[in-house]
């Protein structure tokens, strides 16, 4: 598309068109119309061809960034670090220790993606967590529980009926969602008959 616009805007500028209504007309800056005309006069319509932009060049080579794989596949206290979780400083200053390269840590994690690695939470147990007393409810309690009810997981239990009123607004007018019905205690909408 902006490849067809700066056509347009060259062939536009050719036929003599005042530079301020072809800009006007498709919503570019006059000095970007200079520019058009003349990378078209030096390197014919192929030059207003779309060209990517490449970017910076990465600071990490292919292998580094292999090697670093490798040194992010070890636990983090093996690298001098009191806790196992990388975050995006810790991976920084390693990549700055070992590569001399420095990173901000926020292009760490995009990096880090773009090597197919995701962020993961640690999963850490509870302080309170009792594992004896866990394991004791699973062997004794929950045997129990489960023969009671014939060995089967049977649904929840609940002593309201299809049909309650149970929003607030509705309990509120005294009526079930404001219709003819009653609402409210000892009504059989609600099951305190």
């Amino acid at each position: 598309m902006l490849e067809a616009r700066r056509r347009l805007a060259v062939r536009m500028l050719r036929a003599k068109q005042p530079r301020r209504v072809v800009a006007k007309l498709l919503g570019v800056r006059r000095g970007t119309l200079w520019r058009w005309e003349r990378e078209a006069e030096r390197g014919g319509v192929a030059a207003l061809a779309a060209r990517p932009n490449p970017g910076a060049r990465p600071k990490l080579t292919a292998a580094q960034r292999r090697r670093l794989a490798v040194l992010l596949a070890r636990d983090p206290t093996e690298h001098g670090w009191p806790t196992s979780l990388w975050t995006g400083r810790r991976v920084a200053a390693l990549i700055r220790r070992h590569f001399g390269v420095r990173y901000d840590p926020s292009h760490v994690r995009r990096m880090l993606r773009a090597l197919g690695l995701s962020v993961q939470k640690p999963q850490t147990p509870a302080r309170e967590r009792d594992e004896s007393a866990i394991e004791h409810w699973r062997r004794y309690r929950w045997t129990a529980i489960k023969k009671r009810r014939g060995g089967s997981a049977g649904g929840s239990f609940s002593s309201t009926r299809a049909g309650s009123c149970s929003s607030r607004s509705a309990a509120g007018r005294g009526r079930c969602g404001g219709g003819r019905r009653p609402c409210g205690p000892g009504t059989a909408a609600t099951g305190g008959a």
